[in-house]
C-alpha cells in the first residue's frame, strides 16, 4: 500500500478526534462558558450540521480543482475551525467555530476516498478506503481518550489547540506524500458531479448508509445508560468500554475492506445481517458485565464492516463523477447519526426499557438490508445481456498507472 494513504489516515485521525471529543468535554465547556449541559450539547449538533452542509457544498464548488489541492485546502479549513474553537470568547462564537470545523469533514473523506482508490490496483480499492478510515476508528481508541484527558487537566481550549496541531501535521503529510499526477481535476466538472446525484442506484446506496448507520447510532447514542442501568457498570468504567467499541470498529473496518475486495455486495449484506443479529441480542447481552463488554465490541465490528463497502459502492454507482457522491455519503452518515439517536430516543420515551434503542436499531438495520436488496435487484435487472451479474454499476476510473511505494 502506498505511503500516501498514511497522509489521508492522519487527516482522518484529526477529524475523528475533533468530532467525538466534544462529548467527553461537555461538562468542562458548560462550566467554563456558564451554560447548561443541554445548551453545550448544541455544540455537537453544530458540528454535525457543518458536516451535512459542507460535504456536498465543498465537493461541488471544488469540482474543477486538483484533488490534492482540495484535500490540503480542506485541512487548512479544519485547522482554522479548531483554532477558532480554542480561542472562542463565548458560547455563540464556539457554536460558529464548531460549525466551521465540521464543514471540511465530509468533503475530506469523500474526496480522500476517491484519491485512495487511484493509488492502488483495482483489486485493492476497498482496502485502500478502509486504511484511510483507519484514522477515524483509531481516533476513538487513542485520540478521543487522550484529547479528553488533556482537556480535563489543561482545559478544553488546549484540546482544540492540540487537534489543530494534528491538522498541521496532516497538511504537511498531504503535501509531501500525495502525488500531483494522480490527483488532477476530474474531467466531469461541477455539471458532471451534479448529474451523478440523479441516479437511482446512488440514492439507494445513500439510503443504505442512512439506515445501516442509523441502526448503529440508535443504540450507541444510549450506550451509557445501557451499560450502567442494565449491565451494572459504574460510570467510571464507561470510557474503557467505549474504547472497546473503537477496537471493534477498527477490526471491522479492516475486515470489511479486505472482504469487500473479494465481494462488495456479499460483504455489505454480511455486515448488515451481523448488525441485525447483534442489536437484536442486546437485551440478552446487557444482562451481565462480561457479555455487555462483548456486545459493545461486536457492535463496533458489525457496523464498521459495512463502512468501506458502502463508500466504494456509492463511488461506483456515480462512476463518471464520484467525488460529490462520495462526499454525500458522509453527509448521509451524519444524518444517520442524528436520525438514529432520535429514533432510539423515541423508544426510550415510550417506556420500552433501557435496551429498547438497540431493538429500534435492529429494525433500522433490517430496513438497510431491504434497501440494499432493492439495489441488488436493480443491478441484476440492468446487468449486461451476457447474464454476468454486476456487483456495482460502473467502476471508479483509474489513473493510467498505479503508484507503488
Amino acid at each position: 500500500m502506498p505511503l500516501a494513504l498514511l497522509a489521508l489516515a492522519v487527516g482522518a485521525f484529526g477529524i475523528g478526534t475533533t468530532e467525538f471529543v466534544m462529548m467527553g468535554l461537555l461538562p468542562d465547556v458548560a462550566d467554563d462558558l456558564h451554560v447548561s449541559i443541554p445548551a453545550a450539547g448544541h455544540l455537537v449538533s453544530a458540528y454535525a450540521l457543518g458536516v451535512v452542509v459542507g460535504a456536498p457544498l465543498l465537493a461541488a464548488v471544488t469540482a474543477r480543482l486538483s484533488r490534492r489541492t482540495v484535500l490540503i485546502g480542506l485541512m487548512v479549513l479544519f485547522v482554522a475551525g479548531n483554532a477558532l474553537s480554542a480561542l472562542a470568547p463565548g458560547h455563540q462564537w464556539l457554536l460558529a467555530a464548531r460549525f466551521l470545523s465540521g464543514l471540511p469533514h465530509g468533503a475530506f473523506f469523500g474526496v480522500g476516498a476517491v484519491v485512495a482508490t487511484t493509488l492502488v490496483a483495482p483489486e485493492r480499492r476497498a482496502r485502500s478506503v478502509s486504511l484511510m478510515f483507519l484514522g477515524l476508528t483509531v481516533a476513538n481508541i487513542v485520540g478521543v481518550p487522550l484529547a479528553t484527558l488533556v482537556g480535563q487537566h489543561l482545559g478544553w481550549r488546549a484540546t482544540f489547540l492540540g487537534v489543530s496541531a494534528i491538522g498541521v501535521a496532516a497538511i504537511a503529510s498531504l503535501a509531501l506524500l500525495i502525488p500531483r499526477d494522480r490527483t488532477r481535476a476530474p474531467e466531469a466538472g461541477l455539471r458532471g458531479e451534479l448529474a451523478a446525484l440523479r441516479s437511482l442506484p446512488v440514492w439507494l446506496a445513500l439510503g443504505t448508509t442512512v439506515a445501516g448507520f442509523g441502526a448503529l447510532f440508535a443504540a450507541y447514542s444510549y450506550i451509557t445508560p445501557m451499560l450502567t442501568d442494565a449491565a451494572g457498570y459504574a460510570e467510571t468504567s464507561v470510557t474503557l468500554l467505549l474504547a472497546l467499541f473503537g477496537v471493534g470498529a477498527t477490526a471491522g473496518n479492516l475486515l470489511g475492506g479486505r472482504l469487500a475486495d473479494h465481494s462488495l455486495r456479499g460483504t455489505l449484506f454480511g455486515g448488515l445481517g451481523a448488525l441485525v443479529a447483534v442489536l437484536a441480542l442486546f437485551p440478552l447481552l446487557m444482562r451481565t458485565p462480561v457479555t455487555a463488554a462483548l456486545a459493545v465490541t461486536l457492535l463496533g465490528t458489525a457496523a464498521f464492516v459495512t463502512g468501506s463497502p458502502l463508500q466504494l459502492m456509492v463511488m461506483e454507482k456515480a462512476s463518471a463523477a464520484p467525488s460529490l457522491a462520495s462526499s454525500a455519503n458522509q453527509a448521509a452518515f451524519n444524518l444517520a447519526n442524528a436520525g438514529g439517536a432520535w429514533i432510539g430516543g423515541l423508544a426510550l420515551a415510550a417506556g420500552l426499557g433501557t435496551t429498547s434503542p438497540a431493538l429500534a436499531g435492529a429494525a433500522l438495520a433490517v430496513l438497510g438490508v431491504a434497501v440494499a436488496a432493492v439495489a441488488a435487484l436493480l443491478d441484476r435487472r440492468t446487468a449486461p445481456a451476457s447474464g454476468r451479474e454486476r456487483v456495482v454499476a460502473g467502476h471508479v476510473p483509474q489513473e493510467p498507472e498505479v503508484l507503488h511505494r
